[in-house]
């Protein structure tokens, strides 16, 4: 058994507004076997692809190696857009040494409701997959209950957006030695956006939407359709 614990800490600034949402790099990034074209980040895998279509998106000219100078091209995006990084799954465990999100067991979750409340001006929870069982969307429903809490659909277009209510709480300090508490809610939107993985893209070839573009433009294809999806929200 493949004990897979996700070698990095959440990416969050004190204004990060955004944050994305997946489950685990693949897990040469935890026993430390990059390949070339990797970068030593979030989403570093070059197979991956977000890298590639942020890039495509802003005319990033990035490197993609396992460079010192990658990783802060990488940050630098990031800060500079109030993107944040906070993928859910912890750890978990596996039979098989791959990257498949089915393979996960004895999975440990990440605190993201902890984090909203941490660095409050995030709004948008970005899902780099969606719904299907072990998915980033799957998991944050779940982890949604342990607070009473569940997502609201907004729209059932791929991506497909929805909302939640987050409780938050408010503390004033009236005196050094006593406080009160109150309570509000801030409305979160979550995003489902399609997986990067080569893996989505058999599902994009059914949406119906893809299908009328291929047909119009035949040279259209599956990464040129998550750069037209990615581009709304990046």
């Amino acid at each position: 058994m493949f004990k897979h614990k996700h070698p990095y800490k959440p990416f969050i600034q004190k204004d990060t507004t955004k944050l994305i949402v997946g489950t685990l790099p693949p897990p040469r990034f935890s026993t430390r076997e990059l390949l070339e074209k990797d970068v030593d980040f979030c989403y570093g895998s070059y197979y991956n692809s977000l890298w590639l279509f942020l890039d495509k998106i802003h005319n990033l000219n990035l490197r993609y190696d396992n460079s010192n100078e990658a990783i802060e091209e990488r940050k630098a995006f990031f800060i500079k857009n109030k993107i944040g990084v906070c993928d859910i799954v912890e750890s978990a465990e596996r039979d098989k040494i791959d990257a498949s999100d089915l393979g996960m067991k004895n999975i440990k979750l990440r605190d993201v409701i902890g984090y909203l409340e941490q660095y409050p001006n995030i709004d948008t929870l970005l899902f780099t997959g969606g719904n299907s069982k072990n998915g980033p969307e799957y998991f944050f429903r779940r982890h949604l209950k342990t607070y009473n809490l569940k997502l609201e659909l907004v729209s059932n277009e791929v991506p497909r957006i929805h909302k939640f209510e987050l409780p938050v709480r408010l503390i004033t300090s009236t005196a050094p030695s006593t406080s009160s508490i109150g309570a509000s809610n801030k409305i979160i939107k979550t995003v489902s956006l399609t997986s990067g993985s080569g893996a989505a893209n058999i599902s994009i070839s059914r949406i119906p939407l893809y299908k009328q573009l291929k047909a119009k433009n035949p040279k259209f294809n599956t990464f040129d359709f998550r750069v037209m999806q990615y581009r709304e929200f990046f």
